[in-house]
């Protein structure tokens, strides 16, 4: 037998595994859409300066755009305001990149876009960061004593794990929570929603007016369509 022939016959036989292992696709869990609740938005940035800004920047958001959010200067400046002085300053940290890559490993990316970065075929932006932001669990193999399922050896703690717990990563590769945190899972399933909704909300805030302003331009459109038909008509019912 020639070896292409051998070649041709182990390629044969191998197939259905590889068809197999193609086919174990990462399950996301649905994230809930907070586009056009400001109360959940506002909760969200509260959490992002709280737990995330200590190590990630979100260097083309500027506060003063959480005004947008139904937010005053004055309450920017009072419970958001604590890593610049002025409101219209980005969403910058001290950290430098050199010490963040000595301490982590890797620098912590800018979170501006993340959600719209994370977008794939398995599903949105917003549903990694939902399943990513609960997927945590113990791990003494890692330096910072943490892993996650969504993303394999992550260079990340769990920043929140004081909230929901600690979970255990159990032989049947499900998570098991064995420490309970300061919120029942179904409240920090709800923060971590807020969270994930004000970082959707940063990668582009004027998504839910863009899409406004679509519906009323396709409306627009279909009115001008009207017109434009009955002119048609018109100029054409003398041609035979």
């Amino acid at each position: 037998m020639s070896t292409m022939a051998k070649k041709l016959i182990y390629v044969l036989l191998l197939a259905p595994l590889l068809a197999l292992a193609s086919g174990a696709e990462l399950q996301l869990d649905k994230a809930p859409d907070r586009a056009r609740d400001m109360a959940g938005l506002q909760r969200g940035a509260k959490i992002f300066v709280n737990y995330c800004l200590n190590c990630h920047s979100a260097s083309y958001m500027r506060y003063n755009r959480l005004q947008d959010l139904e937010l005053s200067e004055q309450q920017i400046k009072d419970n958001l305001l604590f890593t610049v002085d002025k409101v219209g300053e980005p969403m910058t940290i001290a950290m430098r990149r050199a010490d963040a890559k000595q301490w982590f490993g890797a620098a912590p990316p800018d979170l501006s876009v993340i959600a719209r970065a994370r977008s794939s075929e398995a599903g949105s932006g917003a549903d990694w960061l939902y399943t990513y932001l609960r997927s945590f669990y113990r791990d003494e193999s890692r330096p910072t004593g943490w892993n996650n399922v969504v993303f394999e050896n992550v260079g990340m703690p769990h920043v929140l794990w004081e909230l929901q717990g600690e979970q255990e990563l159990g032989a049947d590769h499900q998570l098991k929570l064995v420490k309970p945190g300061k919120l029942k899972a179904e409240e920090y399933d709800a923060l971590v929603a807020d969270l994930v909704g004000y970082l959707v909300y940063m990668g582009e805030p004027v998504a839910v007016f863009r899409r406004q302003l679509g519906v009323v331009v396709l409306i627009a459109l279909a009115v001008l369509f009207v017109f434009a038909y009955a002119l048609k008509k018109e100029y054409w019912k003398d041609v035979h």
